[in-house]
C-alpha cells in the first residue's frame, strides 16, 4: 500500500470518527434544549427548581464541550496530519543522536505548549462554569499551585516509564511487545498501590474518619459481607469542588475505604478539618436565576424534601457503600483489569507487527526512522482507531451491567429505599441531568440513568415484600 493511501486512510477514519461523535453530542445537546420543562416521569425524583438548574449546567457543558472538541481536533490535525510532527522530531534530534534522549525533549516541548494552549480552556472551566453553578472551591492561587503540582508529577513518572518504553523495544527483539505488556502491567499495579497511599496525598487532605455512629455503621457492613477493611479515610475534596464521589483501593486483605467530604453532613466536614475549611453552600443569588415559583416546589416524596444543604444521612453513605462493596464482592475491578490486560496485549502485538512498516512512517514524513515514541502515537491513536471505538462501547455496555449488579447487591442488604434516596441526592447535589438521548448514552455512559436505576430498586423492593408476603402466608 502506498504511503499517500494509507495517510488518506487515516486522516478520513480519524475525522469520521470524531464527526460520528459530534453528532452524538449534537444529539445530545438537542435533548438537553428541548426538554426545557421538567419531564413528568421526573417528578419524583427532583423538583423543578433543580432539574431547571442541572439543565442549565448540563448546556453550559454541552457547548463547552463543543468548542473544545473542535479546537482539539484541529490541533491534533495541524499537528499529526499537517507534518508538523515530523519537524518537531527532527528538531529536537539537532540536539542529541540518542532516541530516549529525543524523546524526553520532544515530551518537554508538547508538554510545554500544551501547558500555554490548554490554560485559557482549563481557567475557563473551573472559574467560569462551575464557579457559575456553584461548584468551583478553588482560589485562583490553588489553581495554579495544583496545576504546576500536577505538570510537574506527570513528567516525574512519565520520562523514567517512557524511557523504560523505548529501551524495551529496542532491547526485547522479535518478542520485545511480550516484555513491554509485562512492563507496563507492572508499572499500572505499582502505580494502583502507590498513587492513593502516596501521590493522592499530595493534592488533597486525607484523615481518618473519627469514631462514631457512621464509622460504626461502615465497619458492620464491611464485616457483614467480609470485606477486610483496614482503614478508612476521608478526603477533602471540597477544598476544589462541591462534586460527591466514594472509592476503595488495596490488593488482598489490606483494604481502605475513602469518603469525599462532600458526602457527609456539614457538622461532620466541621469536625473533621475544622470550623475554618467549612465551605459555604451557594445561595441562590450565587446561581442561575431560574424562573421557578416557589408554589412549583411541589417533590411528594422524602427523596430531597425541604433539602437546603448537600450531604447525606449516616446510613445513605452506608447505602452507596453497600453498592461499591458489591463491586467487590462480584469481582468486578478483577474483570475490569483482565480485560484491559487482554487489550493491552492485543494492542501491543499490533504495534510490534506495524512497528517496522517503512510504508506507515513514511507516510506521515519519517523517512527512514522508526521512533517508538512516533510509532505508539501512529498505531494507538490512528491505526487502532476504529477498534478503540468499538471497544470503548462494549466496555461502557459491561459497566452499566455491573451497575445494576452492585445495586442489586446493596438492595439484598436492605438498602434499596436509602440506595435510591442516595442515588438521588447524588444526582441533584452534582446537577446530573437524568435526561439523555438513547443513542449516546449508549455509547458514552458507563453508568445506568439514575430514573433507571431507582426503578430498578423498587421492583426488588417490591418483589421481595411480595416474597416476604408470600413466606408469611406459607407458614400460617
Amino acid at each position: 500500500m502506498e504511503p499517500s493511501t494509507i495517510f488518506w486512510s487515516l486522516f478520513t477514519i480519524n475525522w469520521l470518527i470524531w464527526l460520528f461523535e459530534q453528532y452524538l453530542a449534537w444529539r445530545q445537546y438537542q435533548v438537553h434544549l428541548k426538554n426545557e420543562k421538567r419531564p413528568s416521569l421526573l417528578s419524583n425524583l427532583m423538583t423543578k427548581r433543580n432539574y431547571a438548574r442541572a439543565r442549565l449546567y448540563k448546556l453550559d457543558r454541552d457547548r463547552y464541550g463543543f468548542v473544545t472538541d473542535i479546537f482539539s481536533q484541529v490541533q491534533t490535525t495541524i499537528f499529526v496530519f499537517g507534518g508538523l510532527m515530523p519537524l518537531l522530531w527532527n528538531y529536537c534530534g539537532n540536539y542529541t543522536t540518542n532516541e530516549i534522549l529525543q524523546s524526553i525533549y520532544f515530551v518537554l516541548f508538547l508538554t510545554v505548549v500544551d501547558v500555554i494552549i490548554s490554560f485559557p480552556f482549563s481557567y475557563y472551566d473551573t472559574f467560569i462554569i462551575e464557579q457559575k453553578h456553584g461548584f468551583n472551591q478553588q482560589t485562583f492561587g490553588f489553581f495554579l499551585k495544583d496545576k504546576a503540582k500536577k505538570i510537574v508529577l506527570n513528567l516525574v513518572l512519565t520520562l523514567p516509564i517512557l524511557s523504560g518504553i523505548i529501551w524495551l523495544v529496542q532491547w526485547g527483539g522479535e518478542y520485545f511487545f511480550f516484555y513491554l505488556w509485562l512492563f507496563i502491567s507492572g508499572i499500572i499495579f505499582v502505580m494502583m498501590t502507590i498513587y492513593p497511599e502516596f501521590i493522592a496525598p499530595l493534592f488533597d487532605k486525607y484523615v481518618p474518619l473519627p469514631d462514631g455512629e457512621l464509622k460504626q455503621k461502615i465497619e458492620a457492613l464491611a464485616k457483614k459481607v467480609g470485606f477486610p477493611l483496614t482503614k478508612l479515610y476521608v478526603v477533602q475534596g471540597s477544598k476544589r469542588s462541591s462534586h460527591s464521589n466514594a472509592y476503595m483501593y488495596g490488593f488482598w486483605n489490606n483494604k481502605r475505604i475513602v469518603l469525599y467530604d462532600t458526602l457527609l453532613a456539614p457538622e461532620t466536614i466541621v469536625e473533621l478539618f475544622g470550623e475554618s475549611e467549612k465551605k459555604e453552600e451557594p445561595t441562590q443569588e450565587n446561581l442561575p436565576v431560574i424562573d421557578v415559583s416557589d408554589s412549583d416546589e411541589e417533590i411528594d416524596t422524602n427523596n430531597a424534601k425541604n433539602r437546603t444543604k448537600k450531604g447525606m444521612t449516616d446510613d445513605e453513605v452506608v447505602a452507596v457503600l453497600g453498592h461499591e462493596l458489591g463491586h467487590w464482592k462480584m469481582h468486578h475491578t478483577v474483570i475490569h483489569i483482565v480485560i484491559a490486560e487482554l487489550n493491552l496485549f492485543l494492542s501491543l502485538y499490533i504495534f510490534g507487527s506495524l512497528y517496522k512498516n517503512d510504508t506507515l512512517f513514511e507516510a506521515f514524513g519519517f523517512h527512514g526512522q522508526h521512533p517508538t515514541l512516533i510509532g505508539f502515537l501512529l498505531v494507538f491513536q490512528l491505526a487502532l482507531a476504529i477498534y478503540n471505538e468499538i471497544a470503548g462501547v462494549a466496555q461502557s455496555f459491561l459497566s452499566r451491567h455491573m451497575e445494576f449488579s452492585a445495586d442489586r447487591f446493596s438492595a439484598d442488604l436492605g438498602y434499596a429505599d436509602t440506595l435510591s434516596n442516595s442515588l438521588i441526592k447524588l444526582g441533584v447535589d452534582n446537577l446530573s441531568l437524568p435526561v439523555d438521548d438513547p443513542l449516546y448514552s449508549a455509547v458514552h455512559h458507563s453508568h445506568p440513568p439514575i430514573p433507571e436505576r431507582v426503578k430498578v430498586l423498587e421492583k426488588l423492593k417490591n418483589d421481595r415484600v411480595e416474597i416476604s408476603e408470600t413466606t408469611d402466608l406459607g407458614s400460617e
